[in-house]
C-alpha cells in the first residue's frame, strides 16, 4: 500500500501506521459523499468489518485515487481536529502517539508532510519492544547453535560408526582368510576374535553415548523454543494491551466528545439555531409589544419557537403564572390547573420541564398530581423560589436554550445574564389556552 508515499519517504509504510491507516479510512467512509465504485458495497459494511473485509479495495483507492483520499481526509481530520491542525500548521505534536501521527500525516498530506513521516515512522518501535526483540534473537541464536551442534555430533557419531564398521568387517574377514587357510593359530584366532568383539562395544557404547547426548540436546532446543513462544507471546500481549488501551482511549474520546454534541444539542449545519431568534429579540426593543407578528418576551409565538429547538429547557415560576392567570383561585387550585394545563403542551413538544412553587414560609408541602415529562419543586424553607430558579439554571452548560418563565424582572435579569431566555408568564398563559 501507498508505493508512491512510501518512495518519497525512503521506505515501505510500517505495518502498525499500515493498519491505523485502513482504521481511519474505514471508520470515514460511510460519510465521504462521493465513493468509487468499488468502496459502496464496503461503505455499507458493519464498522468492525470494513477494514477486515474491504482493506484490500480501500487501500487501492487510497494508493491511486488521489480525489476520494483528499474527500476521505476531510472526513478524518474531523474526528481529531487538533491534531489535524497542528499537521496542517506545520507542527508535528511530539505527545502524539507516532502511529497515530504518521497515519494523518499519511492521509492529510500537507506541504513538506514527507518529513515528519518518516520521522514518525522511525519513532514506532521504540521502547520496550526493542528489548523484547533482542531477547527473541538471543534465545533464536541459542536455538540455531544447539540444532547446528546436533547436526555436528550427529555427523561425527555416523562417520564414527562407520569407521568401526569398516573396522570390525577388516577383522572378521581377516579372520575367515586365516581359518580357511589354516596357517593361523588358535591364539590369533581367539585374539582376533577378542579384538572384534571390543571394537563391537566400543562402536556400540560410542552410539549410545552420541543418542543420550542427542537426546539431552533434543530436550534442550525444546525448551528454548518453549522460552522463545512464551516470549513472543508476551510480546504479543504487551502489543495487543497497549493497543486495546489506545483504541479504548479513542472510543471514550469519540464517545463522551458525540455525548458532550448530544447534550449542548450542537446542529450538523454551520450556526445556531438561536441566532434568528435572538436576531428578532434584538430587534424586539424598537418594536411595540401590540406591534403584528412582533416577538417579544411576552409572545407566544416566541416561546412556541423556543420550546421547539433541539434539548430545549423550561422552568416555570410557578405562582408568578398561576396568579397571572387565575388570581381569584386559592393556590391549590392554582397549581392543579397550571399543571394541567401544561399537560398537552409537554406531550406535544416533549420539553425538559420543571416548575418550581415558592414553598419558603410554609413548613408543608401540598399533594402534586405532576403530569408525564414534569417535574415539580417546592423551594425548600426559608428559600425563596427565584434562589431555586437561578441554582437551576447556572446548573445547565453554556449552550443549551433554557427558558425562564416569570414576569418577575428581577429573575428575568439574573437568567439573561447567566445565558437563559426569559420570558413572560402572559406569553405561557397564552400558549396554554390555544
Amino acid at each position: 500500500m501507498a508505493t508512491g508515499a512510501a518512495e518519497r519517504t525512503g521506505g515501505q509504510m510500517p505495518e502498525p501506521v499500515r493498519a491505523r491507516v485502513l482504521s481511519l479510512a474505514a471508520d470515514a467512509l460511510p460519510k465521504v459523499s462521493e465513493l468509487p465504485a468499488s468502496l459502496r458495497k464496503v461503505a455499507s459494511f458493519a464498522p468492525n468489518r470494513r477494514a477486515r473485509l474491504g482493506g484490500t479495495q480501500i487501500a487501492a483507492a487510497l494508493e491511486t485515487d488521489d480525489d476520494f483520499r483528499g474527500h476521505l481526509s476531510t472526513q478524518v481530520a474531523a474526528t481529531q481536529p487538533d491534531l489535524a491542525e497542528a499537521i496542517g500548521d506545520g507542527v508535528a505534536p511530539e505527545a502524539a502517539d507516532p502511529v497515530e501521527l504518521a497515519a494523518f500525516l499519511w492521509l492529510l498530506r500537507p506541504e513538506g508532510w514527507e518529513a515528519s513521516y518518516a520521522d514518525a515512522c522511525a519513532r514506532i518501535g521504540t521502547g520496550e519492544a526493542t528489548v523484547d526483540t533482542a531477547q527473541l534473537e538471543r534465545l533464536q541464536a541459542k536455538v540455531d547453535q544447539a540444532e547446528g551442534r546436533i547436526k555436528q555430533l550427529k555427523a561425527e557419531h555416523k562417520d564414527q560408526v562407520a569407521e568401526l564398521k569398516t573396522e570390525n568387517a577388516s577383522l572378521r574377514r581377516k579372520l575367515g582368510e586365516a581359518r580357511a587357510s589354516g596357517r593361523s593359530t588358535s591364539a590369533d584366532a581367539e585374539k582376533a576374535i577378542v579384538l572384534a568383539e571390543e571394537v563391537r562395544l566400543k562402536a556400540e557404547a560410542g552410539l549410545a553415548s552420541a543418542e543420550s547426548e542427542s537426546r539431552r540436546l533434543r530436550a534442550q532446543v525444546e525448551e528454548l523454543q518453549a522460552t522463545l513462544s512464551a516470549a513472543r507471546r508476551e510480546v504479543r500481549t504487551d502489543k495487543d494491551a497497549a493497543t486495546l488501551r489506545a483504541r479504548v482511549l479513542l472510543d471514550t474520546l469519540l464517545d463522551a466528545g458525540q455525548g458532550l454534541r448530544r447534550e449542548l444539542a450542537l446542529p450538523t449545519v454551520t450556526g445556531s439555531p438561536a441566532d434568528a431568534v435572538e436576531a428578532d429579540l434584538a430587534l424586539a426593543g424598537t418594536r411595540t409589544p401590540s406591534a403584528a407578528g412582533s416577538l417579544g418576551p411576552s409572545s407566544p409565538a416566541l416561546l412556541e419557537q423556543f420550546l421547539a429547538m433541539p434539548r430545549a429547557r423550561l422552568i416555570i415560576d410557578g405562582y408568578n403564572v398561576s396568579k397571572t392567570a387565575w388570581p381569584d383561585s386559592t393556590l391549590e387550585a392554582q397549581r392543579i390547573r397550571l399543571l394541567n394545563g401544561l399537560a398537552p403542551l409537554i406531550a406535544r413538544t416533549g420539553v425538559d420541564t420543571t416548575v418550581v412553587f415558592d414553598a419558603a414560609a410554609q413548613s408543608s408541602r401540598g399533594p402534586v398530581n405532576a403530569p408525564r415529562g414534569v417535574k415539580v419543586l417546592f423551594s425548600p424553607e426559608g428559600v425563596i423560589a427565584d434562589d431555586v430558579i437561578r441554582d437551576l439554571v447556572a446548573a445547565e452548560p453554556q449552550g443549551r436554550v433554557v427558558v425562564v418563565v416569570s414576569s418577575d424582572r428581577e429573575i428575568a435579569g439574573d437568567v439573561r445574564r447567566s445565558g437563559a431566555k426569559p420570558m413572560a408568564s402572559s406569553a405561557l398563559v397564552a400558549l396554554l389556552a390555544r
